[in-house]
């Protein structure tokens, strides 16, 4: 270890610190488990974006709709005075 860094830490602490650093990275099923659950959280987050897009495009729908049927009764209208003229 770094002869700067021992003169600076002492303790339990630091014996937990630097095995930790100095074995080596971890494989194998403990790595897998944190890139699985990576995995899921990135699938839980693109369902609720998905969730949401479709409620944002059920709302739009409703508009879209609630414009062209206020636009039909409003031609039905004109064409029923046309023809009562």
């Amino acid at each position: 270890m770094n002869p700067l860094l021992e003169a600076r830490m002492s303790g339990p602490a630091t014996d937990l610190i630097t095995n930790l650093m100095l074995t080596p990275s971890p494989k194998g099923t403990k790595a897998m488990l944190l890139h699985e659950d990576l995995a899921r959280e990135r699938m839980r987050e693109a369902e609720r974006a998905a969730r949401q897009h479709r409620l944002v495009r059920r709302v739009s729908s409703v508009r879209r709709w609630e414009r062209v049927s206020a636009w039909a009764a409003r031609r039905a209208e004109r064409a029923a005075d046309r023809d009562l003229v």
